[in-house]
């Protein structure tokens, strides 16, 4: 017995995130009608995470089974599956690809490791073509600034407790993750933080964008952060960063 994997893409600006929400757009339920209307039966479809309100996905991946079973039944050739998925969806969202996997397959509990991209636009005078994709964040960062956010993304590799990376009312109990990797980088007025991980908490990604702008404000300096880790103390770690910039940008199977 086999399902259908999906990979997908979208611009979260106009969806309250990607899970099913009652009397809401969000990327499952315009999924769950797309696949009905190509299939002609309801299908449950199962995501490789859960975004927020906002948030964007470079790569997401997602399986179709008929409703209530562990596989579906098809006629439609699975290289054409895409082309047809996406007629039936809004200009902001598109299924790359489709293949068929295992009944037993699980499109979060197989992941090995994901990567999130966070942009954030650093001018005083707004971008129009920025505006729901990155941060704007209305000062320049200098070059010693910038230089420190990248001493203090160091810190943060390697197995950690991030309980102070931690959305306050978030109730997981296991709160150790272990990031592989931490870049930040710079092209004019962007700058790029990507983060790969076997897992993350609710918020971390964006608590940790918020700290590494509070380095370059020089609230906090690059060497604090171990210390900060180890407190497991939320409220010295820095603000939530806003949404619109962040990216799911890969998934590891």
């Amino acid at each position: 017995m086999k399902k259908i994997l999906l990979e997908i893409s979208y611009l979260g600006t106009d969806f309250c995130g990607y899970q099913v929400q009652p009397d809401k757009r969000t990327v499952q339920s315009q999924l769950n009608c797309a696949a009905k209307a190509l299939f002609g039966f309801d299908c449950d479809i199962v995501g490789c995470s859960r975004t927020d309100s906002g948030v964007h996905a470079n790569q997401f991946f997602a399986t179709v089974a008929q409703k209530g079973m562990e596989y579906i039944n098809t006629d439609i050739p699975i290289e054409k599956i895409p082309l047809a998925l996406s007629f039936h969806l809004s200009s902001d969202v598109a299924v790359k690809s489709a293949a068929w996997v295992d009944s037993d397959f699980h499109p979060r509990y197989n992941v090995q490791s994901k990567e999130y991209l966070y942009r954030i636009y650093c001018d005083s005078v707004r971008d129009p073509f920025e505006e729901g994709r990155a941060w704007h964040y209305a000062r320049k960062i200098d070059d010693t600034a910038f230089g420190n956010m990248q001493k203090a993304a160091e810190h943060f590799i390697g197995t950690h407790d991030f309980s102070a990376f931690m959305a306050s009312n978030s109730s997981v109990c296991d709160t150790v993750r272990t990031i592989f990797s931490l870049s930040v980088e710079k092209d004019d007025r962007i700058i790029s933080i990507k983060v790969r991980g076997d897992g993350f908490l609710y918020n971390m990604v964006r608590i940790i964008v918020g700290t590494l702008i509070a380095v370059a404000e020089g609230k906090i300096s690059p060497d604090e952060i171990e210390d900060i880790i180890a407190s497991k103390n939320r409220a010295r770690a820095g603000i939530t960063a806003p949404p619109q910039g962040l990216y799911l940008n890969k998934v590891i199977y």
